[in-house]
């Protein structure tokens, strides 16, 4: 076992259903590191709620089959490791990853139900957290949604809704493009991270006001400015603020509660900065899971659903719709100063090829595993945290949870 790192609290559903908050513990022997069994640190304060259904494998599943699963509405109800279908074993040792990796949160849940929670003191369930990058996710389904509503179509150019972009090089970029990143949007770290990140007032305009520096489809780059205009061709296509969009749209519907973040000119931030927390960002995770369907109603369309965690485009199979992936093939990873980091098979071998993700800066991850039916969720207070180390082992922690034939 690691040593452990700052204390998680291991709080129950039931509690935090009726108290609006979970209670902090202190160093107790329900926290991180603790060996005790996590069936009695995490079980609900009550009667705990079996699973009541096998989770249907995700790929090629049939819609109409979604429709009786079980969803938190209105927050997750609580379940033992082994009704859950769980190692116990292996999510204490997921708690203490994420206790010694200085993690804010972790949320481990299966079907649909909570399996296990744990929090740094001073923050509970109710507490929400910046998402940073995994923002680009909520970003995505917010497209998904204007396009199955007949909005906008992601073939089509962005001119069409950036017109300063008509008559230029970029023309011809594709809501596609911007979605999978490899747009040809002007970048480099400095102009992405310093001009755009930190001091642009409004972001929306300098990102659309940038050149076009490679030809669509030819370059893959992790492009912050580039997934900002989408905020643009959202405002445009529906007539609607971004951050109201996701509201209606998205968050209301599943019960999620966040927001997206501003820049100085009150444009919603599409590339990063919208704030939820662990509990329901682990909803956003389960959503996609479900083929965007939520408790009977089809949020985002199992279309848009498949295609986005599916590569996008041949230079990186990493890589889908603002959501990654653990596919064979190709793979590359955002530039840093250090440069960047590329290889071939899945980008982590021992991690199932069905997985995928929502990431940002610091470790704010949401993981599903389509063919076991776990999310889990992890945040951290710190950006500029190294955090692959401690993200890679619990997701291939998480891939240990279900054992076979659960």
């Amino acid at each position: 076992m690691r040593a452990r790192g700052r204390v998680l609290v291991a709080v129950s559903a039931l509690l935090a259903l009726a108290a609006s908050a979970c209670s902090s513990g202190g160093d107790d022997e329900g926290g991180v590191g603790s060996s005790e069994d996590p069936s009695t640190t995490s079980a609900a304060a009550g009667e705990s709620v079996p699973c009541g259904y096998p989770c249907p494998e995700m790929d090629g599943a049939d819609p109409e089959s979604l429709v009786d699963a079980v969803y938190p509405e209105p927050d997750w109800q609580q379940v033992t490791p082994d009704e859950a279908g769980v190692r116990p074993n292996v999510l204490r040792i997921m708690a203490d990853v994420a206790g010694a990796g200085d993690s804010d949160c972790l949320v481990v849940t299966r079907n649909g139900q909570l399996v296990g929670e744990w929090y740094l003191v001073g923050r509970d369930a109710t507490t929400p957290g910046d998402l940073f990058s995994a923002t680009k996710s909520l970003t995505s389904a917010l497209v998904g949604i204007a396009s199955d509503r007949g909005e906008l179509d992601i073939g089509e150019p962005a001119s069409k809704y950036i017109t300063e972009w008509q008559g230029t090089d970029s023309e011809d970029v594709t809501i596609r493009n911007l979605l999978s990143n490899d747009s040809g949007r002007e970048w480099n770290l400095a102009t992405d991270y310093v001009s755009m990140v930190k001091n642009a007032a409004d972001k929306t305009q300098f990102s659309v006001a940038l050149g076009q520096q490679f030809d669509p489809g030819e370059v893959w780059e992790y492009n912050n400015s580039a997934v900002q205009t989408l905020e643009a061709v959202l405002q445009e296509a529906t007539g609607t603020d971004v951050g109201d969009y996701a509201q209606k749209y998205l968050f209301e519907p599943i019960g999620m509660a966040a927001e997206y973040g501003r820049d100085s000119a009150g444009n919603a931030l599409t590339y990063s900065g919208a704030r939820s927390t662990c509990r329901d960002l682990a909803k956003f995770g389960y959503l996609w899971m479900r083929d965007g369907q939520w408790n009977g109603e089809q949020v985002v369309s199992a279309d848009y659903v498949e295609a986005s965690v599916t590569p996008s485009t041949s230079l990186n199979h990493a890589y889908g719709y603002l959501f990654w992936l653990n596919r064979p093939g190709p793979w590359k990873e955002p530039t840093t100063v250090e440069g960047q980091r590329e290889g071939e098979g899945p980008r982590f071998a021992d991690v199932p090829t069905d997985v995928f993700f929502a990431s940002g800066s610091g470790g704010q991850v949401v993981v599903a595993y389509p063919s076991t039916g776990v999310v889990f969720s992890r945040m951290s207070p710190d950006p500029d945290q190294p955090a692959i180390d401690v993200v890679t082992e619990l997701m291939e922690l998480g891939a240990e949870l279900v054992a076979d034939g659960n």
